[in-house]
């Protein structure tokens, strides 16, 4: 592994230390709100709201991770990502435990929505991915952020069967205590990265971070890829947050759908890891084209197929090897177009796009089932929206800009 970079500000920072810290940061980062929508169906019940008000909180949070993210990639690029995990990690806890004491529709949008969001952006793994790919070679970038990616799944993976576990045994209300005192786990980690985001052998003709997004706006590929990742977004926030409860409207056991969320963290380890290797050898836009092809052709197999509890379970898998695997290959392009100084900044404007689907997909899915009965419309919508993405993808140019490019 080559350190070309100078960011390694203290002797024990070795790019392991780096990757090492980055990872856990994104296991606890990402597995804790992963599994919030085991919640859905207990606080809802014991509060007497619907299903729409548990599922606009969480739209808010994904609103507010999408809108604070830009602002905390520009933070980390311009001082370094330490302080800003931190400050996240406080607030992000600060609004799980306020959620054991909403008692109010409002209460709730601000503690599990505003709160919650806002500290999972200040903690989100693209932060902790920036500093990683600064400690490794270009040619090692997509495997390095597959592998960040991976480790949210991890997350994912123990955090649901978990959750659900002590929501059974002690309540919701203490569960979400237990998760806020996980993410403080997170304050010590941070200081596991280093904290000079400068990068010794880029060439940086813009001046700071306004001129890369200046950069990045007139270019189509940049423009193409933000609208994509608006699917991925609203895909995966839907399913994360809906299908729990979708499994108990099946009268199937709760666990299934804790399982079921376990089981696509459990195997986006392996879709991350591919689409980490796959971006380093082959066309990354071609990839997410494909991935969005096969997002659409599952979503319609499990549509038009009989529930139960295997059909599940085969689909969480399979979603699974596509969940966010569009994110090495999505952060890959931006990093090979653009290059890595303001690779925060970039990829925190893009996942605003995403978090945008993710806020239309969680709301819309607690609006259309409470409107209709049914979340068949929300599946049907999420093929027509996997085959646009696909679509999509394909114009982009995926050249470095012309400063990135040999003279």
């Amino acid at each position: 592994m080559t350190n070309d970079y100078r960011l390694i500000s203290k002797r024990w920072q070795t790019p392991a230390v780096v990757l090492a810290g980055g990872c856990l940061i994104s296991v606890i980062g990402f597995g804790a709100r992963s599994s919030y929508g085991l919640y859905l169906g207990p606080m809802t019940g014991d509060l007497g709201w619907s299903r729409e008000t548990f599922a606009l909180a969480m739209a808010l949070q994904n609103l507010f991770w999408g809108l604070c993210l830009p602002f905390a990639g520009i933070l980390a690029d311009r001082h370094g990502p330490v302080w800003v995990i931190v400050a996240g990690a406080i607030i992000y806890a600060l609004g799980t435990v306020g959620m054991t004491v909403a008692q109010s529709p409002w209460a709730l949008y601000l503690t599990g929505g505003i709160l919650v969001g806002s500290g999972v952006a200040l903690t989100a793994f693209s932060l902790a991915t920036a500093a990683m790919v600064r400690v490794v070679g270009a040619n090692r970038r997509s495997l390095v952020i597959g592998l960040c990616t991976a480790a949210g799944s991890v997350g994912q993976m123990f955090y649901s069967p978990i959750t659900q576990n002590v929501i059974g045994q002690y309540g919701w209300s203490f569960a979400f205590m237990v998760t806020g005192a996980s993410v403080c786990l997170i304050i010590p980690l941070a200081f596991m990265l280093p904290g000079d985001p400068r990068v010794s052998n880029e060439n940086v003709v813009h001046t700071g971070a306004g001129g890369a997004i200046r950069e990045a706006l007139k270019h189509r590929g940049f423009l193409l890829l933000t609208g994509g990742f608006f699917v991925c977004g609203f895909h995966v926030a839907f399913i994360t947050v809906h299908l729990p409860v979708y499994v108990s409207d099946l009268r199937l056991d709760p666990m299934v759908g804790a399982l079921a969320i376990s089981l696509i963290g459990t195997f986006n380890i392996v879709g991350s890891l591919l689409s980490g290797a796959f971006g380093q050898r082959f066309s990354k836009k071609l990839g997410l084209s494909g991935i969005y092809s096969l997002r659409a052709l599952v979503l319609l197999i499990f549509l038009l197929t009989p529930k139960s509890a295997l059909v599940i379970y085969l689909f969480a898998g399979t979603m699974g090897l596509l969940w966010l695997s569009t994110v090495p290959l999505t952060a890959g392009i931006i990093a090979q177009v653009f290059g890595i100084r303001y690779m925060a900044t970039l990829y925190g404007f893009v996942f605003l796009s995403h978090q945008l689907g993710s806020f239309i997909g969680v709301w819309m899915g607690g609006y259309i089932h409470d409107a209709t009965g049914s979340y068949e419309l929300m599946w049907q919508t999420g093929i027509v929206l996997g085959l646009v993405a696909a679509v999509v993808h394909l114009p982009i140019d995926e050249a470095p800009v012309a400063r990135l490019r040999p003279v």
